[in-house]
C-alpha cells in the first residue's frame, strides 16, 4: 500500500484537518499521479456536511485533481512518467452497460465510483479525493492535461468547466442563441465563458447588481438583475436556453418566464430542497425543465481540449489547505472569484 497525507472530515460535525491513510499500489492499468492543485467545489462542503445523502467517513474531499505522473502500470498505454495528468468526478464505472458503452459514465447504471465519498467497483472500497498528496486512478480515467494552461486554473474545469460544458454541448448551444447564465459562482463563469466560446449571445441573470461588471468583463453580452421586477419583466420570452447554476433556493417558475417557447432551462445547481414547478409555467409555451451532471470521459477530454485550443480557464483563488475551513465560510457568502484552488504543496 502506498502512505498518503490528506485532510478529511472525520464525522459531519467536525472541520477538516491532517489524516493518514493509505492508497492501493499501482496495478497493471493504473497510473498513479503525485496531485499539485485542488480545485474547491461546493460540493465538497455539502459531502462532508451530509447535506445530500449519509456519508462514508473519514471523507477525505476533491475532485478538480491535476498533477504530475510519477508512476504507471506494466499495461499502461496512454501515459508516462512525466505527463501532465488530471482527474474529475470520476474514478471508475461498471465500463458494460448501456451508458458506459456510449461514453456516459456519469450516468452508469450499475454505479459509478465517485472521487471521493464512493466505492471502488468492489462495492466495498472507499474513494479518497484530492485534499491529498497522491492519487492512483485506472487510466480509463485519468485525463491528459495541456502545458499551455496556468495548471492550477485548470483544476476547476474537471468538475465546474465540464458541467457547464456538457450541457451546453448536448443541446448544441451556439451561433443564433441566446442564453441565460442563472448564477455567477464557480459554475456559472464558466458557462459565460463556454456560451460565449460557442458563438452564443450570453446574459447573466444575478440577485447581485455588483456582479455585471465581472459578467462583462468575461464576455457576457447582457445583464438582468432578477431582484428588479422591472428588469425581470422585460426579460420575458427572451431566451432559448437558460442554464441554472444556482445550488440556494430559488423560484425556478419566474425563470421559466424568461424562456422563449419551446425553450429549455437547465438545472446544474442542487438547491438544499425540492423546487415546486407550476404545470402552467412549462404548457405557456411548450417549456423544458431538464437537468445535467458532469460528463463522461471522452468529452470530459474534449472540454479540456477545447480549452487548451481556446485558451479557457477558471478564474481563482489559490489558498493553503490549512485555510479550508475559512475558505468555505467565504463560498458560502459568494466571497471568491471564481473558485478556490488549493496549492497541495501546503500539505505537510
Amino acid at each position: 500500500m502506498i502512505p498518503v497525507k490528506g485532510y478529511a472530515a472525520q464525522t459531519p460535525t467536525t472541520d477538516l484537518a491532517p489524516w493518514n491513510f493509505e492508497r492501493r499500489e499501482v496495478g497493471p492499468h493504473d497510473v498513479q499521479f503525485d496531485i499539485l492543485f485542488c480545485g474547491v467545489c461546493h460540493s465538497d462542503l455539502h459531502q462532508i456536511k451530509n447535506d445530500w445523502f449519509p456519508g462514508i467517513f473519514p471523507m477525505v474531499p476533491g475532485h478538480e485533481i491535476v498533477g504530475k505522473v510519477v508512476k504507471v502500470g506494466n499495461h499502461v498505454k496512454k501515459f508516462k512518467v512525466g505527463d501532465l495528468a488530471g482527474t474529475g468526478c470520476l474514478v471508475d464505472s461498471c465500463r458494460t452497460c448501456e451508458n458506459c458503452k456510449r461514453d456516459l459514465e456519469q450516468y452508469c447504471l450499475v454505479g459509478n465510483s465517485q472521487t471521493y465519498n464512493g466505492l471502488e467497483q468492489d462495492k466495498k472500497t472507499p474513494t479518497y479525493g484530492g485534499y491529498s498528496k497522491t492519487i492512483v486512478v485506472n487510466e480509463d480515467f485519468v485525463l491528459h492535461i495541456s502545458e499551455k494552461l496556468n495548471l492550477a486554473a485548470v483544476a476547476p474545469l474537471l468538475c465546474a468547466g465540464i458541467t457547464t460544458y456538457s450541457p451546453l454541448r448536448h443541446w448544441k448551444v451556439g451561433k443564433g442563441h441566446k442564453l441565460a447564465v442563472l448564477g455567477l459562482g464557480g459554475l456559472g463563469h464558466m458557462g459565460v465563458k463556454f456560451g460565449v466560446a460557442f458563438g452564443a449571445e450570453v446574459t447573466v441573470l444575478s440577485t447581485s447588481k455588483s456582479k455585471e461588471q465581472d459578467a462583462k468583463k468575461l464576455g457576457a453580452h447582457h445583464f438582468v438583475v432578477t431582484t428588479d421586477p422591472a428588469q425581470v419583466k422585460a426579460a420575458e420570452n427572451s431566451f432559448d436556453f437558460i442554464l441554472d447554476t444556482v445550488s440556494a433556493e430559488h423560484d425556478i417558475n419566474m425563470y421559466m418566464s424568461m424562456l422563449k417557447t419551446d425553450g429549455t432551462h437547465i438545472c446544474v445547481g442542487v438547491p438544499p430542497k425540492p423546487t415546486p414547478i407550476r404545470a402552467f409555467s412549462l404548457l405557456g409555451g411548450r417549456k423544458s425543465l431538464s437537468g445535467s451532471g458532469i460528463g463522461g470521459i471522452a468529452e470530459t477530454q474534449e472540454m479540456l481540449d477545447f480549452c487548451a485550443k481556446h485558451n479557457i480557464v477558471s478564474d481563482i483563488e489559490i489558498i493553503d489547505i490549512k485555510d479550508i475551513t475559512a475558505s468555505y465560510a467565504r463560498m458560502l457568502k459568494g466571497d471568491v472569484r471564481y473558485r478556490f484552488v488549493i496549492d497541495i504543496a501546503t500539505l505537510k
